[in-house]
């Protein structure tokens, strides 16, 4: 199998690239990434590549990791670089409420257009799969757990931008017989996240800072954190899964934690490995973020067959490890 993954510079990028050599050691797998936050490097800890242009663009079969350095709302080199694909994973995107409601116009462009063009170019090269990494964000405020019958009701630019790409898969499926899958992420983390803005990497690189851990609000916020381990699982699964195209699967753990309770945890784990603790300060509340999500999981038990395998606990201390094995490599 061929591959192509965007944004696999990145932090689940990355996880999953070294799972797929895990599965299929003979296949080929090109990464799509404008560098822009993942970076050479972070794909170099899990694989060796061979970086090309659209000069050296191989139109067939091919084994390896390549990395095409390219922006996907770049139309031309999407069609391009879909030649010979079998599977496109859409990872790319601009993250996160707060981006999105400073710049909602790029926040558009990067999520919907850049979508659109590797759906059109998976479309027009026979691709086999779309798998669409999209996230809670397009159901905005809902009383949890959420889930894939909810009507979305997004309360930020960036759930907006992710609902248009939901509903462009729906249309490739439906219009042309792509067969797309929507993977909505819960709160993930785990190791090979040092460039992630999110609140258990924020946490860590705080607490190895010996810096004070920022809860916006007052900590009682609830997310669904998956092990990126597990996330990365329920890919793989989409991929291989029969009669799963144009279904919409919420993958987390049907667990609620707070944004407090995470923080609590991972100074208890600083006070296990560092013989310290960071204080927790409170600030104001930002806006366009919901005050509970985690999300009912029993479609993607049932149709996928997946099943999480990491409690928080477990997951938080992994990944504490792997941060902390960035500065002592005795960990």
């Amino acid at each position: 199998m061929n591959y192509l993954v965007t944004g696999g510079c990145g932090f689940i990028g990355v996880n999953l690239i070294r799972r797929l050599q895990q599965v299929d050691q003979a296949c080929g797998i090109r990464v799509v990434d404008n560098l822009t936050v993942g970076m050479r490097e972070d794909l170099t800890a899990v694989a060796e590549f061979t970086e090309i242009g659209e000069k050296n663009l191989n139109e067939g079969p091919f084994n390896g990791v390549q990395l095409m350095v390219a922006d996907i709302q770049d139309q031309r080199l999407a069609a391009k670089g879909c030649k010979g694909i079998d599977v496109i994973v859409h990872l790319a995107a601009n993250t996160g409420v707060i981006p999105s409601i400073k710049e909602p116009r790029y926040d558009c462009m990067v999520n919907v257009i850049g979508t659109l063009n590797y759906l059109e170019a998976a479309r027009t090269n026979g691709a086999k799969c779309f798998v669409f990494a999209s996230s809670g964000a397009p159901l905005g405020e809902q009383v949890p757990p959420i889930h894939e019958e909810m009507v979305p009701r997004p309360i930020s630019p960036y759930g907006a931008s992710k609902l248009s790409g939901e509903a462009y898969c729906s249309a490739f499926y439906r219009s042309f017989g792509l067969e797309t899958v929507i993977l909505r992420f819960g709160n993930v983390y785990g190791p090979h996240s040092k460039r992630k803005g999110s609140v258990v990497a924020k946490f860590i690189k705080h607490i190895m800072a010996e810096e004070p851990l920022p809860i916006y609000g007052d900590g009682n916020q609830t997310r669904d954190f998956i092990y990126v381990d597990d996330l990365v699982e329920a890919i793989v699964l989409a991929m291989e899964k029969p009669n799963i195209s144009g279904e919409i699967f919420q993958i987390a753990t049907f667990r609620e934690h707070t944004v407090g309770e995470v923080a609590e945890e991972l100074n208890s784990l600083a006070r296990k490995y560092l013989g310290r603790s960071s204080p927790i300060v409170y600030r104001d509340k930002r806006k366009g973020e919901v005050r509970r999500n985690f999300s009912d999981i029993r479609k993607a038990q049932k149709m996928l067959g997946f099943v999480p395998k990491y409690d928080l606990k477990r997951g938080l201390e992994k990944t504490f490890l792997w941060f902390l094995s960035l500065i002592n490599p005795t960990f």
